[in-house]
């Protein structure tokens, strides 16, 4: 029988990328019938030459190629083989806390990985327990060095003041293969490669939002860490939120803004709250316009791309109810104390990843 291939990049398939079996075109160019039995027209294949299988559009996805490689179209209906929803391998993490939380349990559940791939070192009874509820089959080992040695992705998941010694005991289990994807605030690559002895290290910022799959999350990685480690923990990161790389001096900026950040707007919705209390909101009511008034206005500021300050006037009538609002906080100094707060975050990171660097001089 002749070989399969896509209409679109040639990959071998018995589907479209839409999933509806139609017309592909063998290895020796010839068209095949539709599923249907009618002969496949030319308009068919152009339908779907416009978008790309899914081989075509997540490479990494691509099935292995060659004279070893399992056959294709040789299931029920001649459809490809499914691909496995865990499609990275195993995950080690040194510490359990709230953020290893958010990221195990996005990574799982959106396909990532599953539980019974991620391994965790912590030695907080609380944590393991929040863990084995929200990460089923999750398995937990006594010390970071154990950790290290069951995976070759490896997350320091740590508060700054723990991570030398964290970093010291995890260092005798480390592969040689071993990528770190540090999480502590301030602590820089060539600190944490003095630490651990090793300079494939990935340096990431995520926040708490994660754990719902709005999260956001900066990155930047030693010249060490191979290309294909570098997508892995990019496409790990997407699957929990957006991603963006920067250079590592603007690293503890980012722990002040987006890191801080969840704290900083729940602050914020704790004041929207009493002050609709003190209009004379019910509390539960008062929380919920709160928390829907911000969660909208992200979500409208993120769709239209506006700036925020055009957002603002649109909604500020002179003379009108949130003209009389904003002067309030202006003459408070609500906006000055906001970018204050950030830029003492930032401070504050630089610091705490001040403490294990004089650890290593």
């Amino acid at each position: 029988m002749p070989r399969r291939t896509c209409c679109r990049c040639s990959h071998p398939t018995g589907r479209f990328s839409c999933g509806r079996r139609g017309a592909v075109r063998t290895a020796a160019g010839a068209e095949e019938r539709a599923s249907c039995g009618r002969a496949a027209s030319t308009s068919t294949v152009s339908r779907h030459r416009s978008t790309p299988c899914r081989w075509a559009r997540d490479p990494w996805a691509r099935p292995p190629m060659g004279p070893d490689a399992p056959a294709v179209g040789s299931g029920p209906g001649n459809a490809p083989p499914p691909e496995p929803r865990d499609s990275c391998g195993p995950i080690a993490m040194i510490g359990g806390g709230r953020m290893a939380l958010a990221l195990a349990e996005g990574f799982c559940r959106t396909g990532r990985t599953t539980g019974d791939r991620v391994t965790v070192c912590d030695p907080d009874s609380v944590a393991r327990e929040r863990l084995v509820t929200a990460v089923p089959g999750v398995r937990f080992v006594p010390t970071p060095a154990a950790a290290a040695a069951a995976a070759r992705i490896v997350f320091l998941v740590v508060k700054p003041q723990q991570a030398a010694e964290a970093c010291r005991e995890a260092r005798p289990g480390l592969r040689a293969d071993a990528t770190i994807v540090s999480i502590v605030a301030g602590l820089t690559t060539d600190s944490l490669g003095a630490l651990l002895g090793s300079r494939r290290i990935i340096r990431v910022m995520p926040n708490t939002p994660c754990l719902v799959g709005q999260g956001v999350s900066a990155w930047c990685a030693t010249p060490e860490v191979p290309a294909a480690d570098r997508h892995e923990i990019v496409r790990l990161l997407a699957s929990v939120g957006h991603v963006h790389e920067v250079d590592e001096s603007l690293m503890d900026a980012v722990t002040g803004l987006s890191g801080s950040g969840p704290g900083f707007v729940a602050r914020f919705v704790e004041a929207l709250t009493a002050g609709g209390v003190a209009a004379g909101l019910p509390p539960p009511l008062a929380l919920s316009l709160a928390v829907q008034t911000v969660a909208g206005t992200g979500a409208l500021l993120e769709r239209t791309g506006e700036d925020p300050a055009v957002v603002r006037a649109r909604v500020t009538s002179p003379g009108g109810t949130t003209l009389a609002g904003l002067a309030l906080m202006d003459a408070r100094g609500v906006p000055e104390a906001i970018t204050a707060a950030v830029v003492a975050a930032a401070a504050r990171a630089h610091e705490l990843g001040a403490a294990p660097r004089h650890a290593t001089a």
